[in-house]
Protein backbone atom coordinates (compact mmCIF):
# COMPACT_ATOMS: atom_id res chain seq x y z
CA UNK A 1 0.00 0.00 0.00
CA UNK A 2 1.18 3.56 -0.64
CA UNK A 3 1.85 5.97 2.16
CA UNK A 4 -1.05 8.06 3.44
CA UNK A 5 -1.25 11.69 2.34
CA UNK A 6 0.16 14.33 4.64
CA UNK A 7 -2.27 15.68 7.24
CA UNK A 8 -4.63 18.27 5.75
CA UNK A 9 -3.63 17.32 2.17
CA UNK A 10 -7.18 16.27 1.40
CA UNK A 11 -8.66 19.41 2.96
CA UNK A 12 -6.21 21.60 1.05
CA UNK A 13 -6.95 19.81 -2.23
CA UNK A 14 -10.71 20.16 -1.73
CA UNK A 15 -10.30 23.86 -0.91
CA UNK A 16 -8.09 24.47 -3.95
CA UNK A 17 -10.72 22.72 -6.06
CA UNK A 18 -13.41 25.12 -4.81
CA UNK A 19 -15.39 22.29 -3.23
CA UNK A 20 -15.42 23.44 0.39
CA UNK A 21 -17.04 26.86 0.13
CA UNK A 22 -20.76 27.39 0.13
CA UNK A 23 -22.23 28.89 -3.01
CA UNK A 24 -22.55 32.67 -2.99
CA UNK A 25 -24.93 33.67 -5.80
CA UNK A 26 -24.13 36.92 -7.51
CA UNK A 27 -26.89 39.49 -8.04
CA UNK A 28 -28.52 39.41 -11.46
CA UNK A 29 -28.60 43.22 -11.57
CA UNK A 30 -24.84 43.44 -11.01
CA UNK A 31 -24.20 40.99 -13.85
CA UNK A 32 -26.47 43.03 -16.14
CA UNK A 33 -24.59 46.25 -15.31
CA UNK A 34 -21.20 44.63 -15.94
CA UNK A 35 -22.36 43.21 -19.28
CA UNK A 36 -23.68 46.60 -20.37
CA UNK A 37 -20.61 48.52 -19.20
CA UNK A 38 -17.87 46.16 -20.44
CA UNK A 39 -19.43 44.23 -23.33
CA UNK A 40 -22.15 46.65 -24.48
CA UNK A 41 -24.56 43.74 -24.20
CA UNK A 42 -28.11 43.94 -22.91
CA UNK A 43 -30.86 41.37 -22.82
CA UNK A 44 -32.60 38.75 -20.71
CA UNK A 45 -30.50 36.87 -18.18
CA UNK A 46 -31.53 33.36 -17.16
CA UNK A 47 -29.64 31.62 -14.33
CA UNK A 48 -28.50 28.06 -15.15
CA UNK A 49 -27.68 25.29 -12.68
CA UNK A 50 -23.97 24.46 -12.59
CA UNK A 51 -21.43 22.95 -10.23
CA UNK A 52 -19.42 25.96 -9.00
CA UNK A 53 -19.71 29.07 -11.18
CA UNK A 54 -22.65 31.42 -11.41
CA UNK A 55 -23.78 30.70 -14.97
CA UNK A 56 -26.36 32.54 -17.08
CA UNK A 57 -27.84 32.40 -20.54
CA UNK A 58 -27.97 35.90 -22.01
CA UNK A 59 -30.58 36.34 -24.74
CA UNK A 60 -30.05 39.42 -26.89
CA UNK A 61 -31.56 40.71 -30.14
CA UNK A 62 -28.45 39.55 -32.01
CA UNK A 63 -28.12 36.10 -30.43
CA UNK A 64 -27.36 34.18 -27.25
CA UNK A 65 -24.32 34.14 -24.99
CA UNK A 66 -23.19 32.13 -21.98
CA UNK A 67 -22.04 34.21 -19.02
CA UNK A 68 -19.91 32.72 -16.25
CA UNK A 69 -18.80 34.31 -12.97
CA UNK A 70 -16.12 32.34 -11.15
CA UNK A 71 -16.59 31.43 -7.47
CA UNK A 72 -14.82 33.72 -4.96
CA UNK A 73 -12.33 31.02 -3.95
CA UNK A 74 -11.10 30.23 -7.46
CA UNK A 75 -7.72 31.83 -8.18
CA UNK A 76 -7.60 34.30 -11.05
CA UNK A 77 -4.64 32.34 -12.48
CA UNK A 78 -6.81 29.21 -12.69
CA UNK A 79 -9.54 31.11 -14.55
CA UNK A 80 -6.84 32.46 -16.88
CA UNK A 81 -5.61 28.89 -17.49
CA UNK A 82 -9.10 27.87 -18.65
CA UNK A 83 -9.42 30.88 -20.95
CA UNK A 84 -5.89 30.48 -22.31
CA UNK A 85 -6.52 26.84 -23.23
CA UNK A 86 -9.65 27.83 -25.16
CA UNK A 87 -7.81 30.67 -26.88
CA UNK A 88 -4.93 28.33 -27.76
CA UNK A 89 -7.32 25.85 -29.39
CA UNK A 90 -9.05 28.66 -31.24
CA UNK A 91 -5.76 29.75 -32.80
CA UNK A 92 -4.03 26.37 -33.35
CA UNK A 93 -7.04 24.19 -34.19
CA UNK A 94 -9.80 26.59 -35.34
CA UNK A 95 -11.65 23.76 -37.07
CA UNK A 96 -12.54 22.19 -33.71
CA UNK A 97 -15.95 23.32 -32.36
CA UNK A 98 -14.58 24.59 -29.05
CA UNK A 99 -16.67 27.28 -27.39
CA UNK A 100 -15.30 30.78 -28.10
CA UNK A 101 -14.47 33.47 -25.53
CA UNK A 102 -15.96 36.91 -26.31
CA UNK A 103 -13.74 39.94 -25.77
CA UNK A 104 -14.84 42.99 -23.81
CA UNK A 105 -15.26 46.32 -25.60
CA UNK A 106 -11.67 47.09 -24.49
CA UNK A 107 -10.33 43.82 -25.91
CA UNK A 108 -9.95 41.92 -22.63
CA UNK A 109 -10.81 38.26 -22.01
CA UNK A 110 -12.77 39.00 -18.85
CA UNK A 111 -13.89 41.46 -16.20
CA UNK A 112 -12.57 41.17 -12.65
CA UNK A 113 -14.72 42.36 -9.77
CA UNK A 114 -13.44 42.74 -6.22
CA UNK A 115 -15.72 41.80 -3.31
CA UNK A 116 -15.95 43.76 -0.08
CA UNK A 117 -13.73 41.20 1.68
CA UNK A 118 -10.99 41.62 -0.96
CA UNK A 119 -11.64 38.39 -2.83
CA UNK A 120 -12.12 38.53 -6.59
CA UNK A 121 -14.55 36.99 -9.04
CA UNK A 122 -14.03 36.83 -12.79
CA UNK A 123 -16.83 37.37 -15.31
CA UNK A 124 -16.46 35.93 -18.81
CA UNK A 125 -18.78 35.79 -21.81
CA UNK A 126 -18.82 32.94 -24.33
CA UNK A 127 -20.71 32.06 -27.48
CA UNK A 128 -23.80 30.04 -26.63
CA UNK A 129 -23.58 26.60 -28.25
CA UNK A 130 -27.11 25.53 -29.15
CA UNK A 131 -28.20 21.92 -29.28
CA UNK A 132 -28.65 18.94 -26.99
CA UNK A 133 -25.78 17.71 -24.84
CA UNK A 134 -24.62 14.13 -25.35
CA UNK A 135 -26.17 13.11 -22.03
CA UNK A 136 -29.66 13.85 -23.40
CA UNK A 137 -29.26 11.65 -26.49
CA UNK A 138 -28.96 7.93 -27.25
CA UNK A 139 -25.82 7.66 -29.41
CA UNK A 140 -24.89 4.54 -31.34
CA UNK A 141 -21.38 3.07 -31.34
CA UNK A 142 -20.13 5.11 -34.28
CA UNK A 143 -21.48 8.36 -32.81
CA UNK A 144 -19.71 7.56 -29.55
CA UNK A 145 -16.54 6.91 -31.53
CA UNK A 146 -16.90 10.38 -33.10
CA UNK A 147 -17.12 11.87 -29.59
CA UNK A 148 -13.93 9.97 -28.78
CA UNK A 149 -12.26 11.29 -31.92
CA UNK A 150 -13.07 14.85 -30.86
CA UNK A 151 -11.34 14.46 -27.49
CA UNK A 152 -8.40 12.82 -29.26
CA UNK A 153 -8.12 15.83 -31.57
CA UNK A 154 -8.29 18.23 -28.60
CA UNK A 155 -5.56 16.34 -26.75
CA UNK A 156 -3.36 16.33 -29.86
CA UNK A 157 -3.89 20.10 -30.22
CA UNK A 158 -3.10 20.73 -26.53
CA UNK A 159 0.12 18.70 -26.56
CA UNK A 160 2.39 21.76 -26.63
CA UNK A 161 0.21 24.08 -24.53
CA UNK A 162 1.65 25.32 -21.25
CA UNK A 163 0.49 27.81 -18.63
CA UNK A 164 1.89 28.94 -15.25
CA UNK A 165 -1.18 27.54 -13.44
CA UNK A 166 -1.47 24.24 -15.30
CA UNK A 167 -0.13 22.24 -12.34
CA UNK A 168 -3.06 23.32 -10.20
CA UNK A 169 -4.33 20.95 -7.53
CA UNK A 170 -7.74 19.52 -8.35
CA UNK A 171 -9.66 16.85 -6.45
CA UNK A 172 -11.17 15.67 -9.75
CA UNK A 173 -7.68 14.84 -11.07
CA UNK A 174 -7.59 11.03 -11.04
CA UNK A 175 -3.90 11.03 -10.04
CA UNK A 176 -5.01 11.99 -6.49
CA UNK A 177 -7.67 9.27 -6.24
CA UNK A 178 -5.70 6.95 -3.92
CA UNK A 179 -5.15 9.83 -1.49
CA UNK A 180 -8.89 10.43 -1.00
CA UNK A 181 -9.84 7.21 0.81
CA UNK A 182 -11.22 9.19 3.76
CA UNK A 183 -14.18 10.21 1.59
CA UNK A 184 -15.49 6.66 2.03
CA UNK A 185 -16.43 7.59 5.61
CA UNK A 186 -18.99 10.09 4.25
CA UNK A 187 -20.77 7.41 2.21
CA UNK A 188 -23.84 6.30 4.17
CA UNK A 189 -24.57 2.93 2.51
CA UNK A 190 -22.33 -0.01 3.57
CA UNK A 191 -22.55 -1.68 0.15
CA UNK A 192 -21.35 1.53 -1.50
CA UNK A 193 -18.40 1.75 0.88
CA UNK A 194 -17.50 -1.82 -0.07
CA UNK A 195 -17.60 -0.99 -3.80
CA UNK A 196 -15.42 2.07 -3.24
CA UNK A 197 -12.82 0.05 -1.33
CA UNK A 198 -12.70 -2.51 -4.15
CA UNK A 199 -11.94 0.25 -6.69
CA UNK A 200 -9.34 1.85 -4.39
CA UNK A 201 -7.58 -1.53 -4.22
CA UNK A 202 -7.60 -1.94 -8.01
CA UNK A 203 -6.17 1.58 -8.41
CA UNK A 204 -3.55 1.00 -5.72
CA UNK A 205 -2.32 -2.15 -7.43
CA UNK A 206 -2.51 -1.13 -11.10
CA UNK A 207 -2.12 2.65 -11.37
CA UNK A 208 -0.26 3.98 -8.31
CA UNK A 209 3.06 2.22 -9.11
CA UNK A 210 2.95 3.81 -12.59
CA UNK A 211 1.87 7.36 -11.69
CA UNK A 212 5.32 8.90 -11.97
CA UNK A 213 6.05 7.57 -15.47
CA UNK A 214 2.71 8.17 -17.24
CA UNK A 215 2.72 10.52 -20.25
CA UNK A 216 1.45 13.95 -19.17
CA UNK A 217 0.20 17.13 -20.80
CA UNK A 218 -2.56 19.71 -20.32
CA UNK A 219 -5.94 17.99 -20.77
CA UNK A 220 -9.58 19.12 -20.92
CA UNK A 221 -10.23 17.25 -17.67
CA UNK A 222 -14.02 17.06 -17.81
CA UNK A 223 -15.09 15.82 -21.25
CA UNK A 224 -18.35 14.55 -19.79
CA UNK A 225 -21.61 13.95 -21.73
CA UNK A 226 -22.85 17.26 -20.26
CA UNK A 227 -19.97 19.18 -21.85
CA UNK A 228 -20.34 17.83 -25.40
CA UNK A 229 -23.02 19.38 -27.63
CA UNK A 230 -24.22 17.17 -30.48
CA UNK A 231 -26.46 17.11 -33.53
CA UNK A 232 -27.71 13.55 -34.18
CA UNK A 233 -28.62 14.55 -37.76
CA UNK A 234 -25.11 15.77 -38.59
CA UNK A 235 -22.36 13.50 -39.95
CA UNK A 236 -19.93 15.27 -37.62
CA UNK A 237 -22.23 14.55 -34.65
CA UNK A 238 -20.19 16.71 -32.22
CA UNK A 239 -21.05 20.38 -32.74
CA UNK A 240 -19.66 21.94 -29.56
CA UNK A 241 -17.17 21.38 -26.73
CA UNK A 242 -17.79 23.46 -23.63
CA UNK A 243 -16.60 23.99 -20.05
CA UNK A 244 -12.83 23.98 -19.61
CA UNK A 245 -13.23 24.46 -15.85
CA UNK A 246 -11.17 21.36 -14.96
CA UNK A 247 -8.31 21.99 -17.39
CA UNK A 248 -4.99 20.91 -15.86
CA UNK A 249 -1.73 19.09 -16.52
CA UNK A 250 -2.17 15.40 -15.76
CA UNK A 251 -1.71 11.94 -17.24
CA UNK A 252 -3.08 11.82 -20.78
CA UNK A 253 -4.99 8.57 -20.15
CA UNK A 254 -7.01 10.32 -17.44
CA UNK A 255 -8.68 12.48 -20.11
CA UNK A 256 -10.53 9.67 -21.95
CA UNK A 257 -11.10 7.99 -18.58
CA UNK A 258 -13.56 10.78 -17.64
CA UNK A 259 -16.07 10.25 -20.49
CA UNK A 260 -15.59 6.49 -20.20
CA UNK A 261 -16.58 6.72 -16.54
CA UNK A 262 -19.74 8.57 -17.53
CA UNK A 263 -20.62 5.87 -20.07
CA UNK A 264 -20.12 2.87 -17.78
CA UNK A 265 -23.17 0.74 -17.09
CA UNK A 266 -25.57 2.54 -19.43
CA UNK A 267 -26.08 -0.76 -21.27
CA UNK A 268 -26.63 -3.06 -18.24
CA UNK A 269 -25.95 -6.35 -20.04
CA UNK A 270 -22.66 -5.06 -21.45
CA UNK A 271 -21.60 -2.31 -19.02
CA UNK A 272 -18.33 -1.49 -20.83
CA UNK A 273 -19.79 -1.41 -24.36
CA UNK A 274 -20.29 2.35 -24.72
CA UNK A 275 -17.05 3.23 -22.93
CA UNK A 276 -15.09 0.97 -25.28
CA UNK A 277 -16.83 2.48 -28.34
CA UNK A 278 -15.71 5.94 -27.16
CA UNK A 279 -12.15 4.72 -26.52
CA UNK A 280 -11.94 3.20 -29.99
CA UNK A 281 -12.73 6.58 -31.51
CA UNK A 282 -10.28 8.38 -29.22
CA UNK A 283 -7.48 6.09 -30.35
CA UNK A 284 -8.15 6.85 -34.02
CA UNK A 285 -6.80 10.35 -33.36
CA UNK A 286 -4.55 9.83 -30.35
CA UNK A 287 -3.42 6.24 -29.79
CA UNK A 288 -2.72 5.39 -26.16
CA UNK A 289 0.66 3.86 -25.33
CA UNK A 290 0.40 0.06 -25.22
CA UNK A 291 2.03 0.10 -21.77
CA UNK A 292 -0.62 2.51 -20.44
CA UNK A 293 -3.70 1.00 -22.07
CA UNK A 294 -4.29 -1.62 -19.30
CA UNK A 295 -4.64 1.23 -16.78
CA UNK A 296 -7.51 2.91 -18.65
CA UNK A 297 -10.41 0.76 -17.32
CA UNK A 298 -9.18 1.16 -13.74
CA UNK A 299 -8.85 4.92 -14.22
CA UNK A 300 -12.43 5.06 -15.56
CA UNK A 301 -13.72 3.12 -12.54
CA UNK A 302 -11.72 5.41 -10.25
CA UNK A 303 -13.24 8.51 -11.80
CA UNK A 304 -16.81 7.19 -11.46
CA UNK A 305 -16.14 6.20 -7.85
CA UNK A 306 -14.59 9.60 -7.17
CA UNK A 307 -17.72 11.34 -8.43
CA UNK A 308 -19.97 9.16 -6.30
CA UNK A 309 -17.85 9.86 -3.21
CA UNK A 310 -17.47 13.59 -3.80
CA UNK A 311 -21.19 13.94 -4.57
CA UNK A 312 -22.17 12.44 -1.21
CA UNK A 313 -19.58 14.58 0.56
CA UNK A 314 -20.65 17.80 -1.18
CA UNK A 315 -24.40 17.21 -0.90
CA UNK A 316 -23.93 17.20 2.89
CA UNK A 317 -22.22 20.60 2.77
CA UNK A 318 -24.05 22.44 -0.01
CA UNK A 319 -27.78 21.84 0.42
CA UNK A 320 -28.56 24.57 -2.13
CA UNK A 321 -26.77 22.47 -4.81
CA UNK A 322 -27.89 19.08 -3.46
CA UNK A 323 -30.51 18.41 -6.16
CA UNK A 324 -28.14 19.34 -9.00
CA UNK A 325 -25.31 17.24 -7.57
CA UNK A 326 -27.35 14.15 -6.82
CA UNK A 327 -29.11 14.24 -10.20
CA UNK A 328 -25.77 14.08 -12.03
CA UNK A 329 -24.61 11.10 -9.98
CA UNK A 330 -27.83 9.22 -9.23
CA UNK A 331 -26.81 5.95 -10.96
CA UNK A 332 -23.10 5.97 -10.12
CA UNK A 333 -23.06 3.18 -7.53
CA UNK A 334 -25.26 0.94 -9.70
CA UNK A 335 -22.93 1.49 -12.66
CA UNK A 336 -19.81 0.84 -10.58
CA UNK A 337 -21.31 -2.44 -9.37
CA UNK A 338 -22.29 -3.48 -12.91
CA UNK A 339 -18.84 -2.63 -14.27
CA UNK A 340 -17.05 -4.60 -11.57
CA UNK A 341 -18.90 -7.78 -12.59
CA UNK A 342 -16.88 -7.83 -15.84
CA UNK A 343 -13.35 -9.26 -15.95
CA UNK A 344 -11.15 -6.22 -16.62
CA UNK A 345 -8.75 -8.38 -18.63
CA UNK A 346 -11.56 -8.80 -21.17
CA UNK A 347 -12.07 -5.03 -21.30
CA UNK A 348 -8.33 -4.48 -21.76
CA UNK A 349 -8.27 -7.05 -24.58
CA UNK A 350 -11.14 -5.21 -26.29
CA UNK A 351 -9.32 -1.87 -25.95
CA UNK A 352 -6.11 -3.46 -27.27
CA UNK A 353 -7.89 -4.60 -30.44
CA UNK A 354 -8.88 -1.01 -31.18
CA UNK A 355 -5.36 0.15 -30.26
CA UNK A 356 -3.74 -2.30 -32.69
CA UNK A 357 -6.10 -1.11 -35.40
CA UNK A 358 -5.09 2.56 -35.02
CA UNK A 359 -1.51 2.62 -33.72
Amino acid sequence: MSTSPAPNFVQRLLEESGLTSSHEPIYLMLVSILLEDHYHLGGRLERLATEKDDTFRLSTDSGNHLVKVSPPDEAEAVVDLQTAAMRYLESTAPQLPVQRVKLTADGDDNVTLTLKDGRTRVLRVFDFVDGPVLARTNPDAEQLAKVGEMLGLIDVALRTFTHPADRRGLAWDIRHFHQLTELVEHTPVPEHRQLARAVFQLFEEAVVPRLSDLETQVIHGDFSPYNVVVDPKSDRFVTGVIDFGDTMRSAVIFDPAVPMANLLGRTPDQPWQEACAFAAGYQRERPIKASELPLLPVAALARLTLRALLTNWRAERAPERREYLLDHAKDDWINIERSLTVNLDDVIAHLAEAHDGHS
